[in-house]
C-alpha cells in the first residue's frame, strides 16, 4: 500500500510542502516545483493579483500543486478570517494556512487569535491548517476547532536556524490525533529528516531553498531528505543504550 499523506479528503504521495516567497523570480517556482517533488505550495494572499497577468505568481505554480493559500500579514482572527474569505473568492481553492502574527520582532505566531480563526473558518467549510507556536493544549483546541493538521514551527520563522523545537513537537506528535506539519525555520535537508524520523508527517520548506546559492539542487535535496526521514521513521529506529553493546560476539577468538 502506498504511503500516502491524506489531508482534507486529499491523499498526497510527497511530505515536502513548499513555501513561495523570496524567490529571486517567481519564474524560478515551476523548476522548484519539479525538482521537490512538492504537491502543496503556499501563497500569501496579498501576494495573488489576478489582475496583474503574467507577473501573477499564480501563473507559475504548476497546474497539478496543490494551492495552500495563506493569511500572512493578519494581526488577528478577524484579519485572518477575512483573507481566507477573500482567497476563496479569488478562486484559490478551501485550503487555507492560517497565519497570525502581531508580534513584529520575533514573528511568532498568535496561538489563541489562531485557534478562534480555525473555529469560524473551519466551520464555513475550510480546510484549516494553522501556523502554530508548538504548544501541546493549544494544538489540541485547534483540532478540536476542526483543524485538519497543525503546523508548529521549528525556529522562528526565516532564520535557517534549525529543528529548536524538537521536544516539544515530539509531545505534539505522540499525542495528536491529527498530522504534525514541521513549518518555519528548518535550514537543511538534514534537519527536515530530522523531523520526519520523529514522526511528522511532512515538513514545509521556504527560505532553506529560496535563499541557497542553488535553489533547484537545494529543493532536490530537501525531497530527498524527507523521503529518507519517513521511510527510517516507518522502519522503526532501534533502541538507544546509555553502554556500548557489542554488535558481534567478544569471546572465541583466536581458540579463547
Amino acid at each position: 500500500m502506498a504511503d500516502q499523506l491524506v489531508i482534507g479528503g486529499v491523499a498526497l504521495e510527497s511530505r515536502l510542502f513548499l513555501g513561495s516567497g523570496k524567490y529571486s523570480s517567481n519564474a524560478i517556482i515551476p523548476a522548484i516545483v519539479e525538482a521537490s517533488g512538492a504537491q502543496v505550495i503556499t501563497v500569501a494572499v496579498r501576494r495573488v493579483d489576478p489582475g496583474a497577468g503574467s507577473e501573477n505568481i499564480l501563473s507559475h505554480i504548476p497546474r497539478s500543486c496543490r494551492l495552500m493559500p495563506n493569511t500572512s500579514g493578519a494581526r488577528n482572527a478577524q484579519e485572518a478570517v477575512r483573507i481566507a474569505r477573500l482567497a476563496r473568492a479569488a478562486g484559490c481553492g478551501d485550503w487555507i494556512k492560517i497565519e497570525v502574527i502581531s508580534d513584529n520582532r520575533h514573528l511568532l505566531p498568535d496561538n489563541q487569535e489562531t485557534i478562534e480563526a480555525t473555529r469560524i473558518l473551519a466551520a464555513e467549510g475550510f480546510i484549516v491548517l494553522p501556523y502554530m507556536s508548538p504548544d501541546l493544549m493549544a494544538a489540541k483546541r485547534m483540532a478540536e476547532a476542526g483543524a485538519a493538521a497543525v503546523m508548529p514551527l521549528g525556529a522562528p520563522i526565516g532564520t535557517n536556524r534549525g529543528f529548536r523545537t524538537r521536544e516539544l513537537v515530539a509531545i505534539m506528535i505522540d499525542e495528536l490525533d491529527v498530522p504534525v506539519i514541521v513549518d518555519a525555520g528548518i535550514g537543511k535537508p538534514s534537519e527536515a529528516c530530522e523531523c520526519m524520523e520523529l514522526g511528522a508527517a511532512a515538513v514545509l520548506a521556504n527560505t532553506a531553498i529560496a535563499t541557497a546559492a542553488d535553489p533547484v539542487g537545494m529543493a532536490r535535496a530537501f525531497a530527498q531528505a524527507v523521503a529518507a526521514g519517513r521511510a527510517a521513521w516507518l522502519a522503526g529506529p532501534g533502541a538507544v543504550s546509555e553502554q556500548a553493546r557489542a554488535s558481534s560476539p567478544l569471546t572465541g577468538f583466536l581458540h579463547e
